[in-house]
């Protein structure tokens, strides 16, 4: 294993516990288990699985079944819906190259989100929105479809809606608007500037800032950060993806949740004790648990 591919060494444990408000154990190496281990060591004691399509979803929710401090998110990411309907040649997501089922399919995958999101294990319904980096024109129709169905999904069984938005704030914003918020919305990897937090301050939804908030190029996060409610801030791994500096580019997990709890304290100015007492308490509110 070159050093690039090793997990990273274990940082010092927080003394407050705080929890990991998105990550996704299903594409990490090694157990549940062993994840949670490591994890509680450091004082991340809770974590939410986010499902991005059918299977990963039922995975979600099985696997909070199984564990009391695992809670689930189930939803469509944002570029499957458009797989699912126009189909994926390249095969770049973890189904391989697919057929395009139409509506028709989309209604289907849909259905078992909302049959799953009803389940008292499931807290979220996410990660969906828009994602204009990887999704062309021609697939943006899909996604709004899809974005829509979900709030509707979250509000009818009175889950948190988790939100992916790529490249597409003034979008997720507006069907946000027009739809009607649910009573909980977060922004996961928040990635928008201080003015988009501002608009999201003022509309309560939550801001749940991942390990690119330490990444050198990232100083529109680390503003937004500044500005952001305290009682609207959370954090998270998105693992095994946005490892935080300086392990950028090594396998992220939830164990590494501290790392990027120092650097926004940091940002903050305020004790890193402080600072996650505060997210421990927004994440139970902001999942309702």
């Amino acid at each position: 294993m070159s050093a690039k591919d090793a997990p990273p060494p274990l940082p010092e444990p927080l003394l407050v516990e705080v929890a990991d408000s998105h990550t996704h154990m299903d594409l990490q190496s090694g157990t549940v288990e062993e994840a949670l281990v490591k994890a509680a060591a450091v004082g991340v004691t809770t974590v939410v699985q986010v499902g991005c399509d059918v299977k990963g979803s039922q995975w979600a929710a099985e696997t909070a079944a199984a564990h009391e401090n695992v809670h689930a998110a189930v939803a469509l990411h944002p570029n499957e819906a458009p797989r699912i309907v126009l189909g994926d040649p390249d095969g770049w997501s973890r189904q391989g190259a697919r057929q395009g089922g139409g509506d028709s399919a989309l209604d289907e995958a849909l259905d078992e989100i909302d049959r799953l999101a009803a389940l008292p294990h499931v807290l979220g319904v996410g990660e969906t929105g828009l994602d204009f980096f990887r999704t062309g024109p021609e697939g943006i129709a899909a996604q709004e479809r899809s974005f829509r169905a979900h709030i509707e999904i979250a509000k009818r069984h009175g889950k948190t809606l988790v939100i992916h938005d790529r490249e597409a704030h003034a979008d997720v914003l507006r069907v946000l608007d027009e739809e009607g918020a649910p009573e909980r919305t977060v922004f996961h990897c928040y990635s928008g500037d201080a003015a988009m937090a501002e608009i999201c301050a003022a509309k309560g939804y939550y801001m749940s800032f991942a390990g690119n908030v330490t990444f050198k190029n990232a100083q529109p996060l680390r503003d937004a950060l500044a500005i952001a409610p305290l009682e609207l801030v959370l954090v998270e791994t998105d693992a095994p993806f946005l490892t935080p500096a300086p392990f950028r580019g090594r396998p992220n997990a939830p164990y590494l949740i501290p790392v990027t709890v120092r650097a926004m304290a940091e940002v903050r100015g305020i004790g890193e004790n402080e600072l996650a007492g505060a997210i421990a308490v927004n994440t139970a509110r902001a999942f309702d648990y």
